[in-house]
């Protein structure tokens, strides 16, 4: 149906998807994820050809407003509906059916489990001191876990053609409105890295536009991570709080357990700056003049953000490493 736009048959299987009042009640959690997703994939390709979908079925509104509610998620489908949600056998759903879509699809569902035990070593760290030989332990183990994001990202590279990503993916991801108000499609910009950066840097050591980037993003995660960004956001940061250590101490002797949290969160600002480097000369190559369809990526932000987002990570990581040059490890 989407190769040949055929919005009216896309339609007519919308509207069979939708479930009666008595239907969605009936569902459990599991099932009520299930049904946004599916109905999302449907509404999204609609969306991709140009019809708002619930002006094509009205009678989605409540059932998309009863999911979310259910849920506690936005009323429409998210990344994870679209990766970690998603069937990853013969029972898949995808727009295309393109091998590049399962691939990119399989690149954003590697990363969910490091990610999430990223944030359960960043919430170790948030409540502990450089001081503490547990903050360098806790910034070693986030470091194994973010590498995943490189090698994510890594692996799209080597699989999804730029081209393919920004001319034939890239249009199902476009927002469509629900009870007056757009919600961004499925995007793997919505995988929350960001949640990372809030407790190791982002927190007191940000940007206005990053800032405003995540206030936007945040509504598209899950309930425990939108709780995880509230605890956080606006605490000291591991850069902050290293930084006021190290400024305590003799310029030419630091203790071993402040000059190991400082290597430590040198080699994971490191990571984190290898992963967007990549990240951007691969949104570039989608994103060129002569081969973009779209001024914004897919999360709706422009391409300049993630230039944004690198510079600061990078400085960051410069602040860190420098303070400790000078200085020579106490016994």
């Amino acid at each position: 149906m989407n190769e040949a736009a055929d919005i009216a048959a896309l339609t007519v299987a919308l509207r069979s998807l939708v479930p009666g009042p008595d239907r969605t009640a009936a569902f459990d959690t599991v099932s009520a994820l299930a049904a946004m997703r599916d109905l999302g994939i449907v509404a999204g390709s609609l969306k991709r050809h140009g019809v708002q979908p619930l002006d094509a079925a009205p009678e989605l509104l409540p059932v998309l407003v009863e999911l979310g509610h259910r849920t506690d998620m936005i009323p429409r489908d998210t990344v994870h509906h679209y990766t970690a949600w998603n069937p990853a056998d013969g029972r898949r759903r995808m727009y295309t059916g393109d091998p590049m879509e399962a691939c990119l699809q399989d690149a954003v569902r590697m990363v969910f489990p490091s990610l999430v035990a990223s944030l359960a070593t960043c919430e170790q760290l948030a409540g502990l001191e450089p001081y503490d030989p547990a903050f360098a332990l806790a910034l070693r183990r986030t470091d194994r876990h973010v590498r995943a994001m490189v090698a994510a990202i890594d692996y799209t590279v080597a699989h999804v053609s730029p081209v393919y990503f920004a001319q034939v993916l890239r249009p199902y991801f476009e927002e469509f409105t629900v009870d007056g108000r757009d919600y961004l499609g499925p995007a793997a910009a919505q995988v929350p890295l960001w949640l990372v950066d809030l407790t190791l840097w982002q927190s007191d050591r940000s940007g206005p536009s990053y800032d405003s980037f995540i206030a936007e993003s945040v509504p598209y995660s899950l309930p425990s991570w939108r709780a995880f960004h509230a605890a956080h956001a606006g605490s000291p940061s591991a850069v902050g709080k290293l930084s006021a250590a190290v400024s305590w101490e003799n310029a030419d002797r630091l203790p071993a357990p402040l000059a190991d949290a400082a290597l430590a969160l040198t080699d994971v600002l490191r990571t984190l700056k290898t992963f967007r480097a990549r990240h951007i000369t691969i949104a570039r190559k989608a994103y060129s003049d002569d081969v973009r369809l779209y001024e914004n990526g897919s999360g709706g932000a422009p391409i300049e953000l993630l230039r944004s987002v690198l510079d600061l990570t990078r400085d960051n990581e410069t602040l860190v490493r420098r303070s400790t040059r000078p200085r020579t490890q106490a016994a």
